[in-house]
């Protein structure tokens, strides 16, 4: 049975992941924006400590969000779990502008993490399935600059809005979106082809049984790719929530103005976008494997390096290097994840790299505090930084190369061309 492919709508795909990604890049620094109005709201009563329970609890949310869809993205296919996604963290988001305390809206940020947290791998196995032959490492860097353009939408939105009309209105604005990319999702989003191949069934026209995504992982020579891409991806995530969350404090303690410290995390944001733009192409050229390597080797000399104290400009230049290494490393990791595993197994094996990695995204800020409130965190913090980095680069390595001789294949064969099994060379 031949398997429709929805190739008239295949140009609306990368836009409306962007779109999904930039929504969920809003919603996952709208919190770090409203929290000082919050703060001084009497009728609240919020303190620190609770304020950074509901952050903790949010970003849990968002890990056991990924972890879940995983197997929903395989089993169930990608546009609908799309439109699942951004549906419910959208009403979750929109309700949190009507709640009057903090353990309910504790609760609907656990409950928007959930769908926050399946946006990311069900956006990147689209791009991955539907980016031109070679170009997956540019397709996928291209589609995480939408999550730093939704942070810092959301920082322009908060200077504009909040002392005027109420941190209310950001979660408003942060759902109203919804309410034209949904509608848009359902008329235009087609469903991968790859997935639609792997459910298309056989020659009597009976529909092929779904196998089971998460045995995959474990099986046909891929646990050992599993492990190493749970372990670099808990190391990426701790790097980039480390570094924006303690930056400007560590800078401070190394002696630099308040002014100077913040802009320094400025540059490095930078440096993020450039690393993305720059990572993808590199990726497309040298495989993804390599890059990946490269990418986290020199975040960890870079890292090391902002251990002393540079003269002049010098040290935006650090920064900045270490910004364009540091940031898109992870990302490159995303597009290697895409490669490596067939169609059958994509989406989990992306939900769960981006789940467990969200568990190093909550562990980072945690111990560069520890390493801040013992008087440490200058320079040891960037030495902290740089052995994770390398202790990345390190898994990307050993990811083995070629999955056992029985594995499904990993990418739908060109017309002449034989299926192609396991990971680039």
């Amino acid at each position: 049975m031949t398997v429709p492919v929805p190739a008239r709508h295949a140009g609306w795909v990368a836009p409306l992941c962007w779109a999904a990604v930039a929504l969920e890049g809003f919603d996952l620094v709208v919190l770090g924006v409203v929290l000082p109005a919050l703060l001084k709201d009497p009728d609240w009563g919020l303190d620190p400590n609770t304020a950074s329970l509901i952050s903790v609890v949010g970003l849990l949310g968002v890990a056991v969000g990924a972890l879940a869809t995983g197997p929903v993205i395989d089993l169930f296919g990608r546009r609908g779990t799309m439109l699942l996604t951004v549906s419910w963290f959208s009403l979750c988001t929109l309700l949190c502008a009507f709640v009057d305390g903090p353990w309910l809206f504790g609760l609907l940020r656990f409950l928007a993490g959930l769908g926050l947290g399946g946006v990311l791998p069900t956006a990147l196995a689209l791009i991955a399935e539907y980016a031109g032959a070679g170009r997956g490492g540019s397709a996928t860097t291209v589609l995480m600059t939408g999550y730093h353009v939704g942070a810092v939408l959301t920082a322009l939105l908060g200077i504009l809005l909040i002392e005027r009309s109420g941190w209310e209105w950001m979660f408003v604005l942060g759902a109203a979106p919804a309410v034209v990319l949904v509608p848009l999702m359902l008329k235009f989003l087609p469903e991968s082809a790859a997935f639609l191949r792997t459910r298309g069934g056989s020659a009597s026209g009976r529909r092929a049984p779904a196998r089971n995504p998460i045995a995959i992982l474990f099986r046909h020579g891929y646990a050992r790719a599993t492990i190493a891409f749970w372990v670099t991806s808990f190391m990426g995530l701790l790097l980039v929530y480390g570094l924006n969350t303690w930056l400007p404090q560590i800078m401070r303690a190394a002696g630099y103005e308040l002014g100077a410290a913040l802009a320094l995390l400025l540059v490095l944001n930078i440096g993020a976008v450039l690393g993305l733009l720059i990572g993808g192409r590199v990726a497309d050229r040298i495989g993804h494997r390599r890059a990946a390597i490269v990418w986290f080797a020199a975040a960890a000399v870079f890292l090391a390096l902002l251990s002393i104290k540079l003269p002049g400009a010098s040290v935006y230049v650090g920064v900045l290097l270490a910004g364009i290494f540091t940031f898109s490393a992870q990302v490159l990791v995303y597009a290697y994840v895409s490669q490596v595993y067939p169609a059958a197994a994509r989406g989990t094996g992306l939900g769960t790299a981006s789940g467990i990695g969200r568990f190093g995204g909550i562990s980072g800020p945690m111990v560069t505090g520890v390493l801040l409130t013992a008087g440490l965190a200058y320079p040891w913090g960037f030495y902290l930084f740089a052995v994770v980095a390398a202790i990345g680069a390190v898994a990307i390595a050993v990811v083995n190369r070629a999955p056992a001789a029985d594995a499904p294949v990993t990418a739908e064969p060109r017309r002449g061309a034989e299926p192609q099994r396991g990971a680039e060379p």
